[in-house]
C-alpha cells in the first residue's frame, strides 16, 4: 500500500504539478513567490502570497486542451459540482506558512493533483534563487516524493 501511495504521489508531481515563472528574494531568504516549470516542463504555476500564506494556480499547460479540442478540466475531482472547473487557474497549492527558524522553507501546506482528484500534504524549500523542491506526501514527509521545480525567466 505505501509503494502505491508512493507511485501515485510520484505520478502527480512528475505529471500534474505546474512550473513556476519567476520570485525575487527576501531579506530573510529566497523566497517561492513567482513562476515555476515543473520536471517535466508540462505546467507552470504562480505562487503568491494569498492572505498571509502561500498557495499557487495553473497559469500554463504544455497541452491546455482535450482530445476533442476543449480545454482541460477537473473531471477525476470527486466532488461532481468541481468536475467542470478549469485546469487553467485552478488552485494547486494551498496553506503554506513559512517554518519558524527556517529562512527557505514552507510547510502544512497542501498539494492538489488533478490527474487523480486527490490532495496531498506538502513542503517547499527553496534550494536557491532558481530551484525549488516540491515534497508531497501521505502522512509523514517520509511516506512522499520530491520534485524539482525551476524558475521560469
Amino acid at each position: 500500500m505505501i509503494t502505491n501511495s508512493r507511485n501515485v504521489l510520484l505520478g502527480v508531481l512528475l505529471s500534474c504539478l505546474i512550473p513556476a515563472g519567476f520570485g525575487h528574494a527576501q531579506e530573510s531568504g529566497a523566497s517561492p513567490i513567482g513562476v515555476w516549470a515543473n520536471e517535466g516542463e508540462t505546467s507552470r504555476i504562480k505562487i503568491e502570497d494569498c492572505a498571509g500564506k502561500l498557495c499557487g494556480v495553473i497559469v500554463w499547460l504544455k497541452e491546455p486542451l482535450d482530445s476533442q479540442g476543449n480545454e482541460k478540466v477537473d473531471k477525476e475531482n470527486p466532488d461532481a459540482s468541481l468536475k467542470s472547473r478549469k485546469l487553467l487557474g485552478l488552485r494547486l497549492l494551498d496553506g503554506f506558512a513559512k517554518k519558524e527558524g527556517e529562512a527557505t522553507v514552507w510547510e502544512n501546506g497542501t498539494i492538489y493533483n488533478p490527474n487523480e482528484g486527490k490532495t496531498y500534504k506538502c513542503t517547499l524549500t527553496v534550494k536557491d534563487a532558481r530551484t525549488l523542491n516540491v515534497r508531497g506526501y501521505v502522512g509523514l514527509p517520509i511516506f512522499g516524493k520530491s520534485q524539482t521545480w525551476t524558475r521560469v525567466e
